[in-house]
Parts: structure tokens; C-alpha cells; sequence
């Protein structure tokens, strides 16, 4: 270290330094101007697709870095062939490390976290940089000497390094096949949506867990101790962990069993909507008011859940409504039966029907049912509309609609008749 900083002290090296400076700040200025115009022509694409705006945007946020690794690698060209190549050696490492910068900062902005992502960034910056100036050997050798040992068993701060690095680059391997396994899976309309999600998910388990045990054993980890550590480690989260393991197992069932699946209309409890995603540890599912409820699957397995398209997506409503003794039971009936049909979503395949189920006290109860096949459009609106209906025919037919009346009467000597008189 003391010699390359002895050695940067030469006075052409000194210059280069110099130079390379002056260059970062030409970098700075011009690109900031230029990012300006690059912004004003960017609002003007219209419809343009979303990746193209993306990548232009990634490469107005860097155009500084590119303005200096090109005034650099310019200076170093033009160095190189009026003077001696030792003079613009340092402009030459520089301008290939601010050319890797470059590439960096393009790949990391493939990853979707923003700490993993500055992590990565600073990472290899620092990995490149090294490089390209020659102190990898020293910085593997002063990493390696940071160990700690554990009688045969030694861990060092390079080999914990290499196996964040493999273990993440196949954790990242694993998600863009998974993801594009997944993609592939759900668009295969022969699978049945619970089958589909199944298999994604045993996919997507098998990638992660080849990914995490390859890099162990890539960086010479011994995965023997691991399996043992592991158990002993599994017992003793598994008294702590019994509901999400239940609700992990109870996951598998639900996938395989098929009671339940992606896009069926269910109730359970208080809940009634439609069931978005089936996830590892519970199921998303969608009110018609826009909540969206996060039910654990221990609760779809042990609890009563009505399922409305368990096997086909016919339901069926009923409501009830009550006309006056004078009306006639018959025509009530028969025209019951025509308002309901009149509703858009009631199902005339499957035509309404209309029962005499009893006797009031003011009225003649009945009872109306009919199906529809859209119980995601919902129940509560489809019922108001048929009562609407009810309601205009029954209008039209002078139908009436009893309500409940008291008739009081004061008895004559009694206390309530002496105070009228008085």
C-alpha cells in the first residue's frame, strides 16, 4: 500500500490524477445539461413501451459516469499516441474502471430490492476496482486471515463472502426460472387451477432449496454438520412454529384435495368474496367492498366454509315477501315469477320458481327462488333488483303489500275513558 501510494506521487502520475479530475468535472457539467434536454425529450415519447422509457431513464440517471468514462478513454487514446504509454497508464486503469462501473450499475438495475440492490452495487464496484488495480490477491489475503476456528472446522471472512455471492447469484438463477415457470404453468389451461398452483409452489421450493445447499457446498461447507444442526434446530422451532407448519400442511391439502381454488366464490364467517391466490401460508380473498382478507389455511380446513362454484358456478337465492288476504295466491305467483325473470342476471335456462309458505298474521308468506351463474357480480344487488321488480309489478296488478296494524280500543269504566271525558 505505502509503495503504490509513493508511486501515485510521481509527477506524471500526478498528472494523470489531475487530469482525470478535471475530466470528472467537464463529466458533471455537461452532464447535467445534457440530462435536462434528455428529460424534455423523454416527455415529449408518447406511447412508447414501458421498457424502452426504462432503459432511457436508467441511462439518463448515469449520463455523468458515461460523459467521464468517455472523456477519459478519449484523453487516454489521444495520450497514448503523442507521449509515452507509462504517461496515461493510470487514464487507462481509470477510464476501464469507470467503464465497469458502468456495466454495474446496468446489471444491478435488474434487481428489484432497493437494499439487496445497493448492496450489490457497492459490492461490485469495489470488486472491479480492485481488479482493475491489482489488489485482489491482497484484499482475499487480508479477508482470509479474518477466520475463526472451531477445532478442524475454520470459517473465514472470504469464505462467508463467496458464499453470500454464489448463494445469491442462484437464488437469483432460481427466481427468474421459477418466474418463468410459473408464467408457463398458468397459462396451461389443461391444469386445473389448484394443481397449477401446486406444482409452482413445489417448484418454486425446489429451485430455492437447491439454490441455498449448491452454494453451501460450492464454497466447501460441510453440509453434514448442517443436516445435524438443522434437526436439532427443526425440534426445537417445531413446538414454537405449530401454526405456520399447520398452516403449510394445511396449504398442500387444500391443493391437492381441490376443495378450494383460485377465482371460487366462498363464505366464511362474516366473509363472503372470491378467492384471488392460494398462497403457502394463507388464502387472499376479495370482498365486493375492495378488502382484501388474508384467511390462514388452518381456518379453510377446520372451519365450515361455503363454497358457492365448488362444483359448478350455479347458486341459488330465495327472498321472501308477503301480499294482503284479498290477493289473489295464484296470480301473485305468476307474476312473482315474470319480475323475477325480468332481472338481467337471473337464469330463465333454469327458470324461478314461487311457494305458498304460509299463513300470517296479516299476510300470505311466499317464497321466490331463482339462480344465477355470477355470484362474484354479487348477491345483495341481485336481490334488490328482483325486489324492485316485485315492486313494479305488484304496482302495475295492484298487488298490495300488507303491513302490520293495531286497532286500540278503550273499554268503557275504564281509567284511560274517565280522562276523555274530562
Amino acid at each position: 500500500m505505502l509503495s503504490f501510494l509513493q508511486g501515485l506521487l510521481r509527477r506524471w502520475n500526478l498528472y494523470q490524477i489531475v487530469i482525470s479530475a478535471a475530466a470528472l468535472i467537464i463529466a458533471l457539467v455537461l452532464g447535467r445539461t445534457l440530462s435536462t434536454h434528455m428529460r424534455g425529450w423523454m416527455r415529449s415519447l408518447e406511447g412508447r413501451p414501458k421498457w424502452q422509457l426504462r432503459a432511457l431513464l436508467a441511462v439518463e440517471k448515469r449520463l455523468a459516469l458515461i460523459v467521464w468514462a468517455l472523456l477519459l478513454w478519449a484523453t487516454y487514446l489521444v495520450m497514448h499516441e503523442i507521449t509515452w504509454p507509462s504517461r496515461s497508464y493510470l487514464i487507462g486503469i481509470l477510464a476501464k474502471v469507470v467503464s465497469a462501473w458502468i456495466g454495474v450499475e446496468f446489471v444491478v438495475h435488474l434487481i428489484r430490492n432497493r437494499a439487496l440492490r445497493r448492496l450489490s452495487r457497492w459490492g461490485l464496484w469495489a470488486y472491479v476496482t480492485l481488479y482493475f488495480f491489482g489488489g485482489l490477491d491482497s484484499a482475499a489475503s487480508f479477508l482470509d486471515n479474518l477466520a475463526i476456528s472451531f477445532g478442524t472446522f475454520r470459517l473465514s471472512a472470504l469464505s462467508v463472502l463467496k458464499a453470500l455471492v454464489v448463494t445469491g447469484l442462484l437464488f437469483t438463477f432460481a427466481r427468474l426460472i421459477s418466474g418463468q415457470t410459473s408464467t408457463r404453468i398458468r397459462r396451461n389451461e389443461d391444469i386445473s387451477p389448484s394443481m397449477r398452483e401446486l406444482i409452482i409452489k413445489g417448484v418454486q421450493v425446489s429451485l430455492y432449496g437447491a439454490a441455498f445447499f449448491i452454494g453451501l457446498k460450492a464454497v466447501g461447507f460441510d453440509l453434514t454438520g448442517l443436516a445435524v444442526l438443522s434437526g436439532a434446530i427443526g425440534v426445537g422451532l417445531g413446538f414454537g412454529l405449530q401454526k405456520v407448519v399447520s398452516n403449510l400442511v394445511s396449504g398442500v391439502i387444500i391443493l391437492l384435495d381441490k376443495s378450494i381454488k383460485p377465482g371460487d366464490v366462498i363464505s366464511l364467517g362474516e366473509t363472503f368474496g372470491w378467492i384471488n391466490t392460494l398462497g403457502a401460508r394463507y388464502a387472499s380473498i376479495t370482498t365486493r367492498d375492495g378488502k382484501e382478507f388474508l384467511i390462514p389455511n388452518e381456518d379453510l380446513i377446520t372451519g365450515q366454509v361455503v363454497n358457492w362454484s365448488h362444483t359448478n358456478d350455479f347458486v341459488r337465492l330465495d327472498i321472501y315477501f308477503g301480499t294482503a288476504y284479498g290477493d289473489d295466491p295464484h296470480k301473485v305467483r305468476e307474476i312473482a315469477i315474470e319480475a323475477a325473470k325480468s332481472v338481467d342476471r337471473v337464469l330463465t335456462s333454469k327458470p324461478p320458481v314461487c311457494h305458498i309458505v304460509g299463513f300470517g298474521d296479516s299476510s300470505v308468506d311466499y317464497i321466490l327462488r331463482f339462480w344465477i351463474t355470477d355470484p362474484t357480480g354479487g348477491l345483495t344487488n341481485v336481490r334488490g333488483n328482483v325486489y324492485l321488480a316485485l315492486w313494479d309489478a305488484f304496482k302495475a296488478h295492484e298487488i298490495s303489500i300488507p303491513f302490520p296494524q293495531r286497532e286500540v280500543r278503550v273499554l268503557e269504566g275504564s281509567s284511560l275513558s274517565t280522562k276523555a271525558l274530562d
